[in-house]
């Protein structure tokens, strides 16, 4: 298979923003976009939120029931990613998550403590669909979890919130700087 630097370049850049808007969707519990960033036939296996081979909507609902109450933080990065095919890709991604519930419960991964931080790996398998890349697969692996003892301090609440649509409304004189 003959893939252009170009194409391959684009293809990339564009598989790693879905995984960009995948960790920053989920810590901002943006809930009515995630779905988005997934085919309609994706299926999900090694998530605390989800059964194995789940499909969208259970992902969904599962991981915006479980973590409602929490502070999460997930950072992706060190990315593999190896096309496949002209609109197919694989990748592999090291990741890191911070969960902490706010509410008084405790955290499944490390019973009686009130959140854990993991380190793993996403392996994701990707399509590209009229011209935009999804993810069609997505796995997580787990390397380590480590409890957050309750008696560790408590998140620092009341901070700056991220804006859900940042990049919903581009700066036009940016847009008319850049196409001069």
């Amino acid at each position: 298979m003959i893939i252009d630097d170009h194409y391959y370049l684009l293809s990339m850049e564009r598989i790693r923003s879905v995984k960009a808007r995948y960790c920053r969707y989920i810590d901002t519990k943006q809930w009515t976009r995630l779905p988005s960033l997934f085919t309609e036939d994706c299926r999900f296996e090694g998530l605390g939120s989800a059964p194995a081979g789940a499909d969208v909507a259970t992902f969904v609902s599962g991981v915006s029931a479980r973590l409602q109450n929490t502070i999460s933080v997930h950072h992706c990065h060190m990315p593999e990613i190896v096309l496949t095919g002209p609109a197919s890709a694989r990748g592999v991604w090291a990741m890191e998550d911070y969960v902490e519930w706010q509410d008084g419960s405790l955290a499944k991964e490390t019973p009686g403590h009130r959140g854990f931080r993991g380190y793993g790996h996403y392996e994701e398998e990707y399509r590209g669909e009229d011209g935009e890349w999804k993810i069609s697969f997505l796995r997580l692996t787990r390397l380590r979890i480590d409890a957050v003892p309750n008696e560790s301090p408590r998140a620092l609440m009341g901070r700056l919130q991220a804006t859900p649509d940042w990049l919903d409304h581009p700066d036009t004189e940016y847009l008319n700087w850049s196409t001069n």
